[in-house]
């Protein structure tokens, strides 16, 4: 399945903001610190998720994840962020765990379904790229292996 299917649903996981996007929010953040409003740590979180990079994400996760813990009425929120920040970063158990918690609470949210199959096809691609490389680590360690055992005949 191609991943245009999704984009309407699960747009977060693939687009980022542009760094102007993301500044105007770094900025509102730092100028409320130390006392940082919720939606603004929020936006910040959300912001720094979309970033192409992969510091910026792991910051955004950091910052979602205290949002989760400490804001009981923004956990559903959260969540699916979280997911994408996880799904973003490459930690794919994480971002799995995220979004069937979501989908446990809504199971028609068209958004996490589709992020569900980004996330389970990437998992899939990743086996096979994977199985594949270690396929052809054993086919070259035979090789060699037989070439040794042809010179010591």
């Amino acid at each position: 399945m191609s991943n245009e299917k999704y984009l309407p649903y699960a747009a977060d996981a693939e687009e980022s903001l542009t760094d102007g996007e993301l500044l105007v929010l770094r900025r509102q953040y730092e100028r409320e610190l130390p006392q940082v409003r919720i939606q603004t740590k929020f936006n910040y979180a959300w912001g720094l998720i979309k970033s192409r990079a992969k510091q910026e994400q792991k910051l955004g996760v950091a910052l979602m994840h205290e949002i989760f813990n400490e804001n009981r009425e923004r956990q559903r929120e959260c969540v699916y962020y979280l997911a994408i920040g996880h799904y973003k970063l490459g930690t794919y158990e994480d971002a799995r765990r995220f979004v069937e918690l979501l989908l446990e609470l809504e199971p028609e949210n068209a958004q996490a379904q589709s992020l569900r199959e980004l996330i389970n096809e990437k998992v899939a691609r990743e086996g096979l790229i994977g199985l594949a490389l270690s396929g052809g680590a054993i086919a070259l360690a035979g090789i060699a292996i037989a070439a040794l055992f042809r010179r010591s005949k």
